[in-house]
């Protein structure tokens, strides 16, 4: 599959990122050796491998969930640079 300068402008926009000139090339060539290699990972046999399920033999070990008493929401918005009742105001992120 060839990057091409389109494709590097269509996966910055789903991501949210700004590219210069240089950095374009850069994430070209970056995605280009990225490709080459999964196309390398292709020629080998598989053919009698088993699926792992998990890199390790080892098990988890899992505490009780409990549920317990930390701060309380109102000493929490105390921190708060704005809050609007009882919830944290912040600056919109998102645009569309």
């Amino acid at each position: 599959m060839r990057i091409d300068d389109q494709m590097i402008d269509k996966i910055s926009r789903l991501a949210y990122l700004e590219f210069g000139e240089e950095e374009k090339e850069k994430i070209r060539q970056d995605l280009e050796q990225i490709l080459t290699f999964v196309e390398k990972l292709k020629e080998l046999d598989t053919e009698n491998v088993e699926p792992l399920v998990y890199l390790s033999d080892k098990t988890d070990v899992l505490r009780e969930d409990k549920m317990i008493p930390t701060i309380t929401t109102d000493e929490a918005l105390l921190n708060a640079p704005e809050k609007s009742g009882r919830f944290f105001k912040v600056p919109k992120v998102i645009r569309k």
